[in-house]
């Protein structure tokens, strides 16, 4: 949240702003974050009755409002959602009227959290370390599906590369509430087969890379081993 931050910056170049007064205004909203409230970081306290409203407001409709604020950078940034999400949104053709609009926002929103999820791993996958983003997932833990309040929260995201996001959805492997890998009895099965070896006996009991801002809440690790992980 420093001033010299270059996001920091660059979001003060496009709103017309300082960027200490990007910075003191992300301290405002850090003071009313229960996350940070949680770490012990009081965040500056000074503004807290301007946000706390805002963030209310943001928290209760995140889906909406995630959308709306991509719209309005995209403004800013002089661009269009449709040409800054080019790659996610060009195969929309046959889709008409609300349909359209669905998708877009769907997509759009996931592209946001996977932004989030990406980054808070440090573009790294926390089983595996590999660190290349055509490789890499931001894997649900409770899934998309289940629980539309949470589908943009961090803390409900893991950054995983291809192989394990694909065996965590399908509950082939799991991540107990102390952040170790665990195999479920499907995959232990096929501990004969070369690719066990490979793949998979070395990484049970593995602590997975703890993220450099939200980890995975204990709650939501619970559901995925309740109701996702094949005992």
């Amino acid at each position: 949240m420093h001033k010299h931050t270059p996001e920091i910056i660059e979001l003060a170049n496009l709103l017309g702003r300082t960027p200490s007064s990007i910075g003191m205004r992300l301290g405002n909203f850090a003071s009313v974050d229960p996350y940070h409230q949680q770490r012990g970081i009081g965040g500056l306290k000074g503004g807290m009755n301007q946000v706390q409203p805002i963030w209310d407001e943001f928290f209760h409709n995140q889906e909406e409002l995630v959308f709306l604020s991509e719209q309005i950078l995209a403004q800013k940034q002089q661009t269009t959602l449709e040409t800054k999400y080019n790659d996610i949104l060009k195969d929309l053709s046959h889709l008409k009227g609300e349909n359209v609009i669905r998708e877009v926002k769907t997509r759009v929103n996931q592209s946001v959290f996977r932004q989030m999820v990406l980054s808070n791993y440090e573009s790294k996958c926390a089983i595996s370390g590999i660190d290349i983003p055509q490789l890499l997932f931001a894997s649900h833990i409770v899934p998309w599906s289940k629980n539309e309040k949470e589908r943009l929260n961090p803390e409900n995201g893991i950054c995983l590369s291809s192989l394990y996001d694909k065996a965590f959805d399908k509950g082939l492997i799991g991540i107990n509430t102390n952040h170790k890998v665990i195999l479920s009895n499907e995959i232990k099965k096929k501990k004969e087969a070369d690719y066990f070896s490979k793949f998979f006996s070395d990484i049970e009991n593995q602590k997975i890379n703890i993220p450099i801002g939200y980890l995975p809440r204990k709650e939501f690790l619970e559901f995925h081993l309740d109701t996702i992980f094949i005992k």
